[in-house]
């Protein structure tokens, strides 16, 4: 299967960040993101960028682990993809619905459908076995906000890569990560910063 992590009992524990292309295989969100940036970038007079949704495979003694965020396709999630949490999209009052919802998963030997697409990746986050199991002890406690809007006025909305920048954050690992790929942004990465910086 496409995108699917494959255990290498052999590779010491490390966490590797990836960079994917928004909307990579899926023509829906890349033309939506299109237009998004390119309001944005107007809006803000600036050139257009490529955007990145990012995502995190933990390589553990148990295997490897992925750690990404997407919307909900059926209610297996905790048993099936290690999902930890979930939040509304859009609205809150939507989020009865499963449409209307995400999921963050912890998913052991799991599946990123469009890890193929990935640019400049993967990043060595950290090759520290201690500062790895922090970043997934952390992932139940990340903030679950509206994804799409800015509930905790962090100046830019909330989504799949303000978790991965809150995570890293928490854990002391966010300067590892650098930037996205040239001309690229990912929108949501520091609101996730900023989340994590406050105190308590």
């Amino acid at each position: 299967m496409q995108g699917k992590v494959s255990r290498s009992p052999q590779l010491s524990p490390r966490l590797d960040l990836f960079w994917i292309p928004l909307g990579a295989g899926t023509p829906v969100v890349r033309f939506s993101g299109r237009a998004y940036e390119a309001l944005s970038a107007l809006v803000q007079r600036r050139s257009r960028c490529d955007l990145y949704h990012s995502a995190l495979i933990a390589t553990t003694d148990d295997g490897p682990v992925v750690v990404e965020v997407a919307p909900i396709p059926d209610a297996r999630g905790r048993e099936e993809r290690g999902v930890v949490t979930e939040g509304a999209v859009g609205f809150r009052w939507l989020r009865p619905l499963r449409i209307f919802r995400y999921e963050i998963r912890r998913w052991p030997n799991g599946v990123i459908p469009d890890l193929r697409y990935a640019v400049a990746s993967p990043v060595l986050i950290t090759d520290d076995p201690a500062r790895v199991r922090r970043v997934m002890e952390l992932l139940p406690s990340v903030p679950t906000p509206v994804w799409g809007r800015d509930e905790l006025g962090a100046g830019e909305m909330w989504n799949s890569n303000s978790v991965i920048s809150w995570a890293l954050s928490k854990a002391g690992l966010e300067s590892a990560a650098g930037s996205p790929p040239p001309h690229g942004r990912a929108p949501g990465w520091d609101a996730g910063l900023r989340v994590a910086a406050r105190p308590g």
